[in-house]
């Protein structure tokens, strides 16, 4: 099918393919990986276990990517934003797809025998669930669900990487960072709706309906308050609190994007970039020796 597809274009739609051009999802499953390696080492995570687990995080990404192609090219088509994927464009056989989904999770498998055997069970989980995921759209209106559990198994991983255990605070931040991921996928889907609903394909999006903008509303206020306790618990110093309300801030304006057409939802999705970059610099400074200085404008 694409014998006859010059090199350089055909290692373009295999970058393509592992959404290369565009990290925003790689980031989006970075920011809350460092939220756990950060709060599980207290502040000072090991260079080892930070390497591992951007590596890690950066190859399962990809090869949720291709998977997800592999299993939706013939729905892809028929999305307007979709239809130009290489699977979708025949750009790539879905063989090839496989082969190159194979050789990302063995590099990625690469990396567990500097693990111990806790993350070793819950990364297993979570290859179980980049897999099974493309799925669920076909049945159940809940894919973004399901998305946040698989987006959210850094933390788990990070924690018993970090201490050979996972406490109650690494559920807590994997359930906030859950409603989270929910939240920005539905966005996400109401930019196909008007598609998805001619290709009977599932989404939050669809299933929320002319609630849409206040579930995820709420579902951002849910990980606010989720982070409000583990800030309490932690007892985190003055930086973590602003982030927070720069984070409450940023999703004020979301919800103005929200509320027009299809790309403005999409820009909202990509907005949510910046939450977990803020939530990143609030944990970090805010766990730091340094932060416990008094708030500046209290000073004097």
């Amino acid at each position: 099918m694409n014998d006859f597809i010059p090199f350089r274009q055909r290692f373009s739609a295999y970058l393509a393919l592992m959404r290369m051009d565009r990290p925003i999802g790689t980031l989006l499953l970075l920011w809350p990986t460092y939220w756990g390696l950060w709060l599980a080492a207290k502040g000072t995570p090991s260079l080892r276990l930070f390497v591992i687990f951007t590596l890690g995080t950066w190859l399962m990404r990809s090869a949720g990517c291709v998977i997800n192609d592999y299993f939706d090219r013939d729905f892809d088509k028929q999305v307007a934003r979709t239809r130009h994927r290489p699977l979708a464009a025949g750009l790539i056989s879905p063989a090839s797809a496989l082969r190159l989904f194979v050789l990302l999770c063995l590099m990625a498998a690469a990396l567990l025998p500097f693990l111990n055997l806790l993350s070793l069970a819950l990364a297993g989980g979570a290859v179980f669930i980049t897999i099974t995921y493309p799925l669920f759209k076909r049945f159940t209106h809940l894919p973004q669900a399901y998305l946040g559990i698989a987006f959210s198994f850094g933390i788990p991983m990070a924690f018993a990487a970090s201490t050979g255990t996972v406490p109650a605070i690494g559920w807590w931040l994997m359930l906030a960072n859950a409603c989270w991921v929910v939240a920005y996928d539905t966005a996400y889907a109401m930019a196909d709706r008007p598609d998805d609903l001619k290709a009977g394909i599932k989404s939050t999006a669809i299933l929320f309906g002319r609630w849409d903008r206040h579930i995820i509303a709420g579902l951002q206020l849910t990980m606010l308050c989720i982070f409000v306790g583990i800030g309490v618990s932690t007892q985190m110093y003055w930086p973590f609190w602003i982030a927070l309300l720069l984070v409450l801030l940023l999703g004020i304006y979301e919800q103005s994007l929200l509320g027009g057409d299809r790309d403005l939802a999409f820009r909202a999705f990509l907005h949510n970039n910046w939450i977990g970059l803020v939530l990143f610099w609030g944990i970090v400074a805010g766990l730091a020796p340094s932060s416990s200085l008094p708030i500046p404008g209290a000073w004097g």
